[in-house]
């Protein structure tokens, strides 16, 4: 054996110190290598909303810009341009009645950075609006479903909001405008609904909510605006559901984000946050630097960022259009309502909703079958993940937590006969389940803790 191949073969990887001594690029390279081969295939992970996949030429350009600091516009001018350019495209996309030649958005490492920068300028418009009023602004809530992403609950934490959540349940499967709105006071900085929402894949009743928050703004004087999270069906709706009023079409409606790396169908990590008029941008969340060599504003929580994303996704409007964008989201919409719909007819489940919003959906252990079931989702969660297939199990938020679901994502790349294969992996793991004498530990689990708290949530 060689010197070199005994030292690869005797290297450990670093756990807690910087090593003594370097190593040769080739050994570096294929211990990180190593550590990251994935577990499954990437497109047998039907749990990640993010972008596994993107053509050569993407993933060639996105590569060649590893390099490129967005912020540096001396250097890179052209980044910038082509970043505006993205934001003029996605608010036309949510038809922005901004007539200026650069709409007022800005980029984010993902949907979270998205949703913050949202929210931050919502309690920033309220604070300004309280103290020209004379008004105390001790006391500012956000309201939004149980089945809110986890940023918000960030940003609450982080900017001292109260949250108030309307609950959600399998007769009001997404949230309830009129419960929102009763939520509301002078204190409301924002109603949050969600498109594409994470734990269902439905979607809230914006255009319903906007109506009802019209009619309670009118009578109080408030000026109580929506910010919609997007997050996933911001590259959805646009191009399957054109006629559906949940966008800036709708007048409370002021900010939208949402996450290219996501159906935007760009690599991790990039997001999106687009108001409906440079007035609802508030200015002291533009911040000017000039130790680059020019006087550089920008709007964000970060920095210095990657500008690659942004060329992957300039380059995906120019390569698939409108009309590739509709074909590759109405695909996956297709597998997915042929998977709710295979779903839903076997015997042992029941779908979370009738309807397929986007290209997700959830189901749970039908109500009768579960009370002689030996085993639950997460047994089928394990066998799956055998054959490759991550499909997660999971409990409910908040007013219902006792309810274990299985969601599945599809996105691009997902085909027919991998749903197949994945709908036989199901039935044959079923079928195996319903041979057992007795519960699995999981099984044996769940029914210790309805006998120790009791049956709270009935489905």
């Amino acid at each position: 054996m060689s010197t070199k191949l005994t030292t690869e073969a005797l290297y450990c990887a670093p756990i807690d110190k910087i090593p003594q001594k370097g190593v040769d690029p080739h050994i570096a390279y294929q211990t990180v290598k190593d550590e990251t081969y994935p577990q499954t295939q990437p497109r047998l992970n039907l749990a990640t909303f993010v972008t596994t996949y993107m053509d050569e030429y993407a993933t060639k350009l996105m590569s060649e810009a590893v390099n490129i600091n967005y912020i540096d516009e001396t250097e890179y001018p052209r980044v910038a341009v082509m970043c505006a350019r993205c934001i003029n495209i996605v608010a036309n996309m949510w038809n922005t009645p901004e007539k200026s030649e650069w709409k007022a958005g800005a980029l984010g490492i993902g949907s979270s950075e998205a949703c913050m920068l949202g929210g931050v300028a919502a309690l920033l418009r309220w604070k300004a609006k309280r103290k020209k009023e004379g008004k105390s602004c001790d006391k500012p809530n956000l309201v939004t479903s149980t089945a809110f992403q986890v940023v918000w609950e960030k940003f609450c934490q982080l900017w001292d909001v109260e949250m108030r959540t309307v609950p959600i349940s399998l007769d009001k499967p997404t949230l309830c405008p009129e419960e929102a709105v009763k939520m509301c006071d002078e204190n409301t900085i924002c109603v949050v609904p969600v498109v594409g929402v994470t734990w269902t894949g439905l979607n809230d009743d914006v255009e319903a909510l906007d109506k009802e928050l019209d009619k309670f703004n009118t009578k109080t004087g408030y000026d109580i605006p929506i910010h919609v999270d997007a997050a996933s069906g911001g590259f959805i709706l646009p191009f399957i559901k054109p006629d559906w009023k949940w966008d800036f079409r709708l007048k409370w409606v002021w900010s939208i984000s949402t996450s290219g790396h996501k159906y935007g169908l760009v690599y991790p990590g990039l997001g999106w946050v687009v108001w409906k008029d440079k007035k609802y941008l508030p200015e002291q969340m533009a911040f000017s630097v000039n130790y680059l060599g020019a006087n550089i504003t920008q709007v964000g929580l970060n920095f210095s960022r990657p500008a690659a994303q942004i060329l992957g996704q300039y380059y995906n409007f120019i390569r698939y259009g409108f009309e590739g964008y509709k074909e590759v989201q109405s695909a996956s919409m297709e597998i997915a309502k042929y998977c709710h719909e295979k779903i839903g007819k076997m015997k042992c489940f029941s779908n979370y909703s009738k309807s397929v919003d986007n290209p997700l959906f959830i189901w749970y252990m039908n109500s009768e079958y579960d009370k002689t079931a030996k085993w639950t989702l997460y047994d089928l969660q394990a066998v799956l993940q055998q054959s490759g297939w991550m499909v997660p199990a999971y409990t409910m938020p908040k007013s219902m937590e006792d309810l274990v679901v299985m969601r599945v994502v599809v996105r691009q790349g997902m085909t027919r006969d991998m749903a197949d294969m994945l709908l036989g992996d199901i039935e044959n793991a079923v079928n195996e389940f319903d041979k057992l004498k007795y519960p699995t530990t999981s099984r044996i689990a769940y029914e210790k803790r309805e006998k120790q708290f009791g049956k709270v949530f009935t489905h």
